[in-house]
């Protein structure tokens, strides 16, 4: 009997002092995920302000404004010091963040349905990003910890307003560093000279950033005046105050192409920071690199830098430990996934890259596509982010990774440096109208709502085509949730043939119905549906070799 309770007082003590330890540790992982607010040197809060609503879905706050176009795109003004248009800007877009925050959080929630892993993710996040606080530009802090103060409540659960915002800006890092759901594969290139219908420097990108539909139906294009630094354009959405895609009032743009990256173990300078600084104090690709150099960051990026004042374009390809800068031997230059530069361009992850994914082949497109369309203007600038087709105009399927518009960009945007011209997409996708604006005009108080320049909306948009992708990604979702998360699914014979009908061309379609039958226990079906997909054009080499073990694994099942 004595024996027993020895036995138990040492499991109680166990237990007590295993509790205790779990709870120091908590506390200190608590603790250590803090991040301090940034000093600022003013009173201001969102409540001093007055927003006075000038029109239908119009407001203002002394010369800041925001309004809706005709078009469907938000358009800001904001002008002032850091931290004081940061608060003006999350007075005036309150409710636009709030919607965005929610579309954010719901898609997460839609590709990680369980709260567990939620729980996880959550607390994995808050560790890797401890730090970056500390690498990032003070002045950018004291904006965002403004735009912060009109933050939702709805979200403190996840943290505080502030932190929260802050790690949202290393969202696009994450995602391309520590995963391989593709959810950034941007494609961009630059014309010049020749090249060019009017030989001034042409540019072009897609930002393949997917966060859902909703995610991407409130566009924000906005117009910054700082009070250091020269005045620039981005399109974005609400809530961000980095840079993807940009222009400044010196003819300097800035797209941000993401690289294969190892995986990192913390979070440094945020890509879309390290843009959105280069595009408001640099005026050449010299200035833009020296700054680019100078930032610690903790993913593999290529930003595109064109500028109108070396009227050229350059790549600018940095990993957390090297930079280079790649210039086109001719007035053509093309940016996929992949890098390269001397520097880069033999490293085992770049090479690896190149083999597995699809970049190469999105290289290869954007070639032809360009030198069938040369001379370019903005209207075949426009054609070229379109297509949906492989090599040689082969039909691949609609949302496949090798083609230019997969189908998933959250924007397009075409740059004329030269004449400080724009022209961004509409949805969907980058399929609807390119609307134009110019820099200089906007700067200087002109603002057209609508103008001769602006390129109509591809009849795309319009066709039965859509509409069957539209239904094909609801049933290839709720397949995903089945086969990655054990979703209960049950598709009838009907609901497959629609699923197939309204994608044939596509090896996704099978490779998810292989999927579907494996998670089923129905091998012979899946190995059939598996080697289907096989037939059509898989997107990368990473893929291939995916498909291929599903069906030596079926294989295995049906002889054991």
């Amino acid at each position: 009997m004595s024996r027993l309770k020895r036995v138990f007082r040492f499991l109680l003590k166990f237990i007590v002092w295993t509790g205790v330890v779990l709870i120091v540790l908590f506390l200190f992982f608590l603790w250590r995920i803090q991040i301090p607010l940034p000093q600022v040197n003013s009173n201001l809060k969102p409540s001093d302000l007055k927003r006075v609503q000038t029109g239908t879905d119009s407001y203002q706050i002394g010369k800041n404004w925001l309004r809706k176009n005709k078009e469907g795109i938000w358009v800001m003004y904001i002008e002032g010091n850091d931290y004081e248009r940061g608060v003006v800007y999350g007075a005036l877009a309150k409710e636009l963040m709030e919607e965005q925050e929610d579309y954010f959080i719901a898609q997460i929630n839609e590709i990680i349905p369980h709260k567990i892993y939620l729980q996880f993710i959550k607390m994995f996040v808050a560790w890797f990003n401890k730090d970056i606080y500390k690498y990032v530009p003070a002045e950018n802090l004291r904006e965002i910890y403004g735009v912060s103060l009109s933050f939702s409540d709805k979200y403190d659960y996840i943290g505080p307003k502030y932190y929260r915002i802050l790690n949202y800006h290393a969202a696009h890092d994450i995602g391309h560093a520590l995963t391989d759901f593709q959810l950034v594969g941007c494609t961009s290139f630059a014309v010049n000279k020749s090249l060019s219908a009017d030989s001034t420097l042409l540019i072009g990108r897609n930002f393949d950033f997917y966060m859902g539909d909703d995610f991407a139906k409130n566009k924000l294009l906005l117009f910054v005046k700082p009070d250091s630094g020269y005045a620039f354009a981005s399109y974005s959405w609400a809530g961000f105050t980095g840079v993807v895609s940009g222009m400044n009032e010196k003819g300097l743009t800035v797209t941000i192409n993401a690289a294969k990256s190892d995986i990192p173990f913390a979070a440094k300078d945020p890509i879309s920071l390290l843009a959105r600084e280069i595009l408001q104090y640099a005026k050449n690709i010299d200035e833009a690199t020296a700054i680019a150099k100078k930032r610690e960051t903790f993913v593999s990026e290529t930003l595109l830098i064109g500028s109108a004042q070396d009227n050229k374009a350059a790549l600018i390809e940095k990993s957390p430990s090297k930079l280079d800068v790649y210039y086109s031997p001719d007035n053509l230059l093309i940016c996929s996934n992949h890098y390269q530069g001397d520097v880069f361009k033999n490293d085992d992850e770049n090479i690896t890259n190149i083999s597995n994914s699809d970049s190469k082949f999105r290289y290869d497109r954007m070639k032809q596509l360009l030198e069938e369309h040369i001379p370019l203007n903005a209207d075949k600038a426009a054609d070229v982010l379109r297509n949906k087709e492989g090599l040689d105009g082969k039909s691949i399927g609609y949302g496949n990774p090798k083609a230019i518009d997969q189908l998933l960009a959250h924007h397009s945007v075409i740059f004329k440096p030269e004449n400080l011209d724009m022209w961004v997409s509409t949805m969907p996708y980058q399929d609807g109208e390119y609307v134009h604006f110019n820099l200089r005009e906007f700067l200087s108080g002109v603002y057209h709502d609508h103008d001769s320049l602006d390129i109509p909306a591809d009849a795309f948009t319009q066709s039965d085509e859509l509409k069957k992708f539209e239904a094909f990604k609801i049933i290839k979702q709720e397949i995903y949730r089945h086969n990655t998360f054990g979703q209960h699914l049950n598709l009838s014979d009907d609901e497959i043939k629609s699923y197939i009908s309204n994608n044939p061309n596509s090896y996704v379609t099978y490779m998810s119905l292989g999927e579907y039958y494996k998670s089923k226990k129905q091998y012979e079906t899946a190995i059939s549906y598996l080697e289907k997909s096989l037939q059509h054009e898989v997107a990368s080499r990473a893929e291939e070799l995916k498909i291929k073990k599903l069906i030596e694994e079926c294989q295995k099942k049906l002889k054991n």
